[in-house]
């Protein structure tokens, strides 16, 4: 795994400041701490650093082609590349290295913009031709590697693998967009194509981006979307079997690499399965490793000791101190927008213990949004039943006003904590869904945003990102829906992000088989009713399982990467929010209402109300503007 720099001239050929390239290299060198390469002409820039994965004498970036005419700065792996390399040689093209870096080279000559659709594999990458004075960038289909950009207005194109290399250029302007701080505290996260600020972008997962020199354009294209396109006639015994073994192709094609590789294993479903499958594929014991919390409502371990015991993995597990705060201020370094997913604590902790062992791990990223794991599909499901037995007009008054005179149960069992749920019901389905996956609900943000944030905003708000989903999605099913939204916004957005940024934080690379594009498009396909199947979400991929994992690791109630941060601001971190929560960075940005703060702040510390999500996502935004506004 690497990282990618660039800096293109759109309009003229003026020299690259090389020096500048290689800070913008240098910001990423965690994420390739073997090898760094700059290259540099009239009016273009590439830099790289490497981690030495495959072919690890040869493969240095930028690469070029034979004549020197083709160059490519490059971050993933493409996994087909042997095939791809086979179909090339046949077209009469000679190869010097035989790592899949060279392959992308060459399908660019073969095939132009089409090559993409060809590659199967996570990747990032920038390719120059300087014969025709084309500059190609493209991006994986689900989002696996990040890939940001700039068009600035002295016409220089920039482009890198994390924000913190666009923001060593001195051109980029740190104008923050008011539409993304609003996203963010929906989300936690802000999601593509957008970036915290308005003059950097995300190249969307699936999309490619063309630049000509001398042409004003710079729109990124779609090239590849989820199809769910349904198949007919395929039983339940047939799906069962199709699935394994396409789990299974999924798997040994991420188990070629020259330098030590395992996998997570947290006990959970996903993770224990790409783990079973590697064991029957390997003929060496498979290297896991997995963490552990004391406190036994977030450890998970000895559901990863029973996978490994009867696997017979090599497993190390480590156990973490529960009030492991230390990381805090790290975080914002690492994902220099504002992300507020506290499960990348302990992401980070299993990355820095893989990293002992392995520089390749594989996981179980993907299954919950392929197959319908998260419990807020079940309960989605549950609430578009009602919401098809009531028209909006008549649910819309109806459940709002429930919803406003029920009170907010914290406290109490789940089953009285019907608030959220009355308020959902009084929604459409996209509304609905949004309400289920913000953090801070819609009328938290406008208690908390002050008069002036609101007005800038100019009536936008965050489930406009759902709405534009949903308008073009191949779907009509709900459960396919918001899997579809699922896939467009919180899979890039939150999960492959944190794991991303974590891993390459410890020079690690993460493969993730569940999220292959070719199984993905065809569990797309299946029947809704194989995913969720009554209250049991991923029952396909259960049944699949059941003569490889034990019904205790099945059938179990899923546990996830929590973090007690409800205990820790009454406690141990308790000054330290306050701190950021009245501090001097959140009252000069103009963002907040201040009062409405303190009033969440003192509220959560008397043990009135659990503001902890909301809390966290405040402090992480200041974390970020200490360190980037």
């Amino acid at each position: 795994m690497c990282g990618i720099v660039g800096i293109f001239d759109r309009f003229g050929r003026k020299e690259i400041e090389r020096e500048l390239l290689g800070r913008m290299n240098e910001s990423q060198h965690h994420r390739g701490p073997d090898e760094g390469g700059l290259h540099t002409e009239p009016g273009l820039g590439f830099g790289h650093r490497r981690l030495s994965i495959i072919d690890l004498s040869s493969g240095r970036q930028p690469l070029f082609n034979k004549d020197k005419t083709v160059a490519v700065t490059y971050n993933g792996e493409i996994y087909n590349f042997p095939d791809i390399r086979r179909d090339l040689e046949a077209l009469g093209f000679e190869f010097r290295t035989h790592c899949d870096t060279e392959v992308i080279v060459y399908a660019w000559e073969a095939w132009g913009e089409a090559c993409v659709e060809r590659f199967r594999g996570m990747f990032a990458f920038a390719i120059w031709d300087r014969p025709r004075e084309i500059l190609f960038l493209a991006r994986d289909r689900l989002g696996i590697k990040p890939f940001y950009y700039a068009d600035l207005t002295t016409g220089q194109f920039i482009f890198g693998s994390e924000l913190k290399a666009l923001l060593k250029h001195p051109e980029v302007p740190r104008k923050i967009d008011p539409t993304a701080v609003e996203d963010y505290f929906a989300y936690g996260y802000v999601p593509d194509p957008k970036t915290i600020f308005s003059d950097v972008r995300k190249l969307p997962p699936g999309h490619r981006l063309t630049l000509r020199r001398g042409e004003p354009k710079c729109i990124p294209e779609p090239y590849w979307d989820v199809p769910f396109a349904v198949q007919a006639g395929i039983t339940e015994q047939q799906a069962r079997d199709e699935l394994i073994e396409r789990v299974r192709e999924a798997v040994r094609i991420r188990l070629v690499a020259d330098v030590p590789l395992g996998a997570f294993l947290s006990g959970g479903v996903d993770s224990s399965a790409v783990v079973a499958m590697m064991a029957g594929l390997s003929e060496d014991p498979v290297n896991t490793c997995s963490i552990s919390f004391g406190d036994p409502a977030f450890n998970e371990a000895r559901y990863a000791e029973m996978v490994a015991e009867r696997y017979h993995t090599r497993h190390r597990v480590e156990q973490v101190d529960p009030d492991d705060f230390s990381l805090i201020d790290r975080l914002a370094d690492l994902y220099d927008e504002p992300y507020a997913d506290s499960s990348a604590l302990p992401t980070y902790r299993v990355c820095e213990l893989a990293r002992k062992e392995v520089t390749v791990a594989l996981s179980g990223d993907g299954g919950d949004e392929n197959l319908a794991g998260y419990r807020r599909y079940r309960w989605h499901a549950y609430e578009e039943r009602i919401r098809s037995l009531l028209p909006l007009g008549i649910r819309r008054p109806l459940f709002g006003a429930l919803g406003r005179l029920y009170p907010k149960a914290d406290w109490a069992p789940k089953i009285f904590r019907a608030k959220s749920t009355l308020e959902s019901l009084a929604r459409d389905s996209v509304e609905g869904y949004f309400h289920s996956v913000s953090i801070l609900s819609d009328s938290t943000r406008e208690a908390m945003f002050s008069e002036d944030f609101k007005r800038g905003l100019q009536g936008y708000s965050a489930v406009n990102v759902l709405r534009g989903y949903a308008e073009r999605a191949p779907v009509d099913h709900p459960l396919s829906l918001v899997q579809y939204l699922d896939m467009k916004t919180y899979l890039p957005g939150d999960i492959l992000t944190k794991v991303d940024r974590a891993s390459m934080a410890h020079a690690l690379e993460v493969r993730v088989p569940l999220l292959d594009h070719k199984l993905v498009e065809w569990i797309s396909g299946l029947p809704p009713e194989l995913k969720l199947n009554g209250r049991e979400g991923k029952y396909l991929f259960k049944k699949s399982l059941e003569p490889h994992l034990s019904d205790d690791i099945l059938y179990r109630s899923k546990m996830g990467f929590a973090v007690p941060l409800a205990s820790w601001f009454r406690g141990p971190l308790r000054q330290k929010v306050r701190d950021a929560v009245m501090g001097s960075d959140l009252a000069e940005s103009g963002v907040f209402n201040m009062a409405f703060l303190k009033t969440m702040l003192d509220q959560h510390q008397a043990g009135l109300r659990d503001h902890s999500a909301g809390l966290w996502s405040i402090l992480m935004y200041d974390s970020f503007l200490r360190r980037y506004a």
